[in-house]
């Protein structure tokens, strides 16, 4: 077999291929012939060495990703529902960059119908991500309006269009003219260009009283006035700090992070309490330990899936050897969708 190692956190030459003796699946667990897998920007962050959970879990040397699709090779003891060859997707903490993987069977995941398997390799994470932003934690109503940042990117595509199955009015903020068309396929009420326009004079035209919902994950560039647009009630989701981290180059500047860091927004527990606003935030890595909850909620995904609810956005493949190019075009900014490694 193949995998990614990270020896020691980096730039993009750190991203090392290296082979290793195949796995043997243990009681309970699945081995799968990976096919294809879901690149997120939480994997960057890892290489880069400022990924909480990959300090807390793993530590250095590490396999970064979290999503695969691909075959069943074998089943441990136990395991009596899944047979050789079985076309299945998964989700890990971490080890899935690579060839082959072994998951707990409450990980794995009959291929949907709808999906390929570069769909379906980049489906679980996003998907996860957006439904426990939306329903676990902002708990959406029928008519509120929402505004999601990044909104053509993985989540944001499903933050859209969970959106819309919740009933709501919901607005997508891009930062490039050529990712307008694709959210507005999504089924967006509206769509801000913030290259072209200014996003908060655009964000307050079209909701002059505020905003029921935030979904931010940009970080300094946008917390602040995310927050100061919420409605009375209105709940600020924040799932990651993208604005802090270069677009280029791979590797921030300590001094820079350390900067920005000090910048980034603190809310006031009296501001929230006279303003009557929330701001909730979490880790989907943090999460794996709730097995029902996640699996509740794929389940819930899947079936929106099947109805034709829910569908996944467009997908970029690249080689599984092009690693450090997925990394370098995921990290500009200027992709639209979701990027996908495939295994020959």
């Amino acid at each position: 077999m193949r995998k990614v190692v990270i020896h020691k956190p980096g730039g993009y030459d750190r991203l090392t291929i290296e082979e290793h003796p195949d796995l043997s699946p243990g009681p309970g667990e699945v081995l799968i012939d990976v096919a294809a897998i879901g690149v997120n920007y939480a994997d960057c962050v890892t290489r880069m060495g400022l990924y909480a959970s990959a300090k807390h879990y793993v530590g250095y040397p590490v396999t970064p990703g979290f999503e695969v699709a691909g075959a069943v090779r074998a089943c441990g003891d136990n395991v009596t529902d899944l047979t050789p060859g079985t076309r299945v997707m998964a989700i890990t903490r971490f080890n899935a960059y690579a060839t082959q993987l072994l998951v707990p069977r409450n990980q794995v995941f009959t291929l949907p119908g709808p999906l390929t398997l570069e769909q379906a390799a980049g489906f679980s994470g996003i998907a996860l991500t957006a439904w426990f932003a939306l329903f676990e934690l902002a708990h959406p109503r029928a008519r509120e309006t929402i505004l999601v940042h990044s909104a053509a990117g993985g989540v944001g595509s499903m933050l859209v269009q969970l959106g819309k199955i919740a009933g709501c009015r919901v607005i997508g903020v891009v930062g490039a003219a050529h990712k307008v068309d694709a959210v507005q396929a999504l089924g967006a009420d509206a769509v801000i260009d913030k290259s072209t326009r200014d996003l908060w004079v655009e964000a307050e035209r079209l909701a002059p009283g505020g905003y029921d919902i935030i979904l931010d994950a940009n970080g300094i560039a946008t917390l602040g006035q995310s927050y100061q647009h919420l409605a009375p009630v209105g709940r600020l989701v924040v799932y990651g700090f993208h604005t802090m981290l270069p677009k280029t180059g791979g590797m921030p500047g300590r001094l820079k992070l350390a900067w920005n860091y000090l910048r980034t927004p603190r809310f006031s527990p009296f501001s929230l309490t006279t303003r009557n606003r929330s701001v909730l935030g979490f880790n989907l890595s943090f999460l794996f330990d709730k097995s029902d909850l996640m699996a509740s909620g794929l389940q819930q995904l899947l079936h929106w899936l099947d109805e034709g609810r829910l569908g996944m956005p467009a997908v970029t493949c690249y080689p599984f050897e092009q690693v450090a190019r997925a990394h370098t075009d995921l990290e500009s900014g200027q992709t639209v969708g979701k990027l996908v490694l495939t295994c020959n």
